[in-house]
């Protein structure tokens, strides 16, 4: 029986006996790539699925293929040349299992998968996007040097600083980009004094034409190591080499760094990454879901996106863990799934009690409008609108009865709260903007109630 065809028949057993979600993320990627005695070759993407395989799906797969040969079967795994991480100890290779590599595999430092195509553009990071790409389009040769990108944990930093790397080693595959963390550049630091090598060292970073270097903060307070990148730094900008930097706060607020370091960080182009709007969010989430091979319906995805504010990396190992539950418990990933994988992310704080209170501090929030306001006298259309949103919210979601709401909001009687409830009901159905807002605030708000 030829390989692929032994495959493909293991495969079809293991779609009718796996969930949906299972078999489309775990089984169908692996690939048969060939035959060696009596030892079937799957290959998988990469190392981190290779993993997951032989942790909790392994017998699964070898049942299938078992039954599909019609007896036993050895299977040796092989991860894909394209894939990221080391090869498994088990791994057979053959010559037909080789393919070439290209430039941008060769630099071990950059991250295949961050891209400029595969960076969510949004409010929050057009600006920082914009600077990346015009430096990797031009490195060294406009006023965009050094470019620092700043910003907190998880926003994209680390994302367009090595989509600059792999957009110019394909473009220009002449030059020799340096990618490096702050903590790596301070460890080949330590280890060329031990080894009497700094010569060698300083070489390694200063034959760049493109140095990136990631969480510059990390350099506070090692005297030593800042002397050295103080050195390299003005070697390549001197020399109009591009040079490439993130780090998690504005460089003239960071503390423990030379005053002539912060003085030559400062001297180019600092762009900030704020977190991800709502907007933004749900586009990451739908992205994400994609690259996983998820197919979420819209709901939940908005739940993911209305919860997970934080920032990027959040959102990403959210459908991770939401993907590991559905397979450890074999269960289609719905809105209850997805509310459980949320309150293990954010913590007991989704579930506290709701109140009257926690409503109009939600509606204030998202209108900027004081809470004080909201619930005061004041007919001015903003706040009015503002009013009439959370008397809707506490009906709706709460049930509390018309008097209560009422006296809530400024002793009002039953019928003018009647009046708001009806008021917003019809503009969600007419106005997008009131349905958007009403509907995000509805379902961050009643997720807090289960």
């Amino acid at each position: 029986m030829k390989h692929d065809f032994l495959w493909d028949k293991a495969k079809k057993t293991l779609k009718e006996t796996e969930p949906s979600h299972a078999y489309s993320t775990w089984f169908e990627p692996i690939g048969s790539i060939g035959l060696s005695g009596d030892t079937l070759i799957l290959e998988v993407p990469n190392q981190f699925f290779f993993e997951w395989i032989q942790s909790h799906h392994k017998e699964t797969i070898e049942k299938g293929v078992f039954k599909a040969n019609g007896g036993e079967i050895n299977i040796k795994y092989t991860v894909s040349p394209d894939g990221e991480g080391e090869e498994p100890t088990n791994q057979t290779k053959t010559n037909w299992q080789t393919k070439p590599q290209t430039q941008r595999q060769k630099n071990k430092n950059i991250n295949d998968k961050y891209t400029f195509a595969s960076f969510i553009q949004g409010g929050h990071n057009q600006f920082a996007k914009a600077a990346a790409l015009n430096v990797s389009e031009t490195p060294g040769q406009q006023s965009f040097n050094p470019l620092v990108i700043y910003g907190g944990v998880g926003m994209g930093k680390t994302h367009l600083l090595h989509a600059i790397g792999n957009k110019i080693t394909e473009e220009s595959p002449e030059k020799k980009v340096v990618c490096a963390s702050s903590e790596k550049f301070t460890l080949d630091f330590i280890s060329s004094i031990q080894k009497n090598r700094t010569v060698e060292f300083s070489k390694s970073y200063r034959i760049a034409d493109v140095l990136l270097i990631d969480d510059i903060q990390f350099f506070q307070g090692k005297e030593q190591t800042q002397e050295q990148f103080f050195h390299t730094f003005n070697e390549l900008f001197q020399s109009g080499k591009q040079i490439v930097m993130t780090a998690d706060r504005y460089p003239g607020e960071m503390i423990g760094l030379q005053d002539r370091l912060l003085s030559r960080f400062k001297s180019g182009l600092s762009v900030d990454i704020q977190p991800p709007d709502f907007e933004t969010r749900v586009a990451i989430v739908m992205e994400k879901a994609e690259v996983n091979g998820l197919k979420l319906p819209y709901d939940i995805i908005e739940l993911i996106g209305t919860h997970i504010k934080k920032n990027v990396r959040d959102l990403e190992s959210t459908i991770i863990r939401l993907l590991a539950h559905s397979s450890l418990s074999n269960r289609e990933i719905d809105y209850g799934l997805a509310k459980k994988v949320i309150k293990e992310r954010i913590g007991s704080s989704a579930i506290s009690d709701l109140s009257i209170e926690d409503i109009v501090r939600r509606v204030s929030e998202t209108t900027h409008i004081k809470e004080k306001e909201i619930v005061g006298a004041s007919r001015k259309m903003e706040i009015a609108e503002a009013r009439q949103i959370s008397i809707y919210l506490c009906r709706e979601i709460l049930g509390t009865p018309l008097v209560s709401i009422g006296m809530h909001f400024g002793g009002r009687d039953h019928s003018t709260v009647l009046h708001a409830c009806r008021v917003v009901e019809n503009k969600t159905k007419k106005d997008q903007r009131i349905s958007a807002l009403v509907g995000e605030l509805k379902n961050e708000l009643s997720f807090a109630l289960n």
